[in-house]
């Protein structure tokens, strides 16, 4: 009788926690935003001004694969210019520290699977236990890795890191209703 109790007690626990764990999966409402025309229309503007203007660097110095990392960090400087992913710390330490993890696993393991996974999971850490949250920077590192880019792929995302952080600070300071960046440190 007690076996059967504790069986019973014991399926009860795990249906309450598979519906529970189903109904995470749900999500919630969608959020209305008001986006402006005019705003969008601005945040357009300065990513295709940034990414021109690297894409000429990352060219010139022979990795235009930046451009998909550097491309994902312009859309966040320029539509999300106050958020925290968006400003200049994060921007240049999270490439950095990103990239440079990536090279120096791929330097001492060679490109595989598990090295790219191992690169992922230490970037990871690293960003958020040093404070260099860019989601784009994930995005360097695994570029840096998956193509054996060399160390020159450093100084490429080191030198776009800075243009693209420029550019911000020039750029959306120009508008009343734009403020970059909202902390450097």
């Amino acid at each position: 009788m007690n076996v059967e109790k504790t069986l019973q007690k014991n399926e009860q626990s795990i249906n309450i926690f598979f519906n529970s764990y189903l109904m995470k999966m749900r999500g919630n409402q969608r959020i209305q935003t008001n986006v402006k025309l005019g705003d969008t229309i601005i945040s357009a503007s300065g990513g295709l001004i940034a990414i021109t203007l690297i894409s000429f660097v990352a060219v010139l110095l022979g990795y235009p694969m930046i451009l998909g990392p550097m491309g994902a960090s312009c859309l966040l400087v320029f539509a999300a210019h106050s958020l925290p992913f968006s400003q200049p710390r994060q921007i240049f330490g999270g490439h950095l520290i990103s990239t440079f993890t990536a090279l120096s696993i791929w330097h001492v393991f060679g490109k595989s699977h598990l090295s790219i996974g191992l690169t992922l999971a230490i970037v990871l850490f690293l960003m958020i236990t040093l404070k260099f949250i860019h989601p784009p920077a994930a995005a360097s590192a695994m570029v840096a890795i998956n193509t054996e880019a060399g160390w020159g792929f450093l100084l490429s995302i080191v030198l776009s890191s800075v243009l693209l952080i420029l550019i911000s600070l020039l750029y959306n300071n120009l508008f009343k209703n734009r403020q970059y960046p909202k902390q450097w440190i």
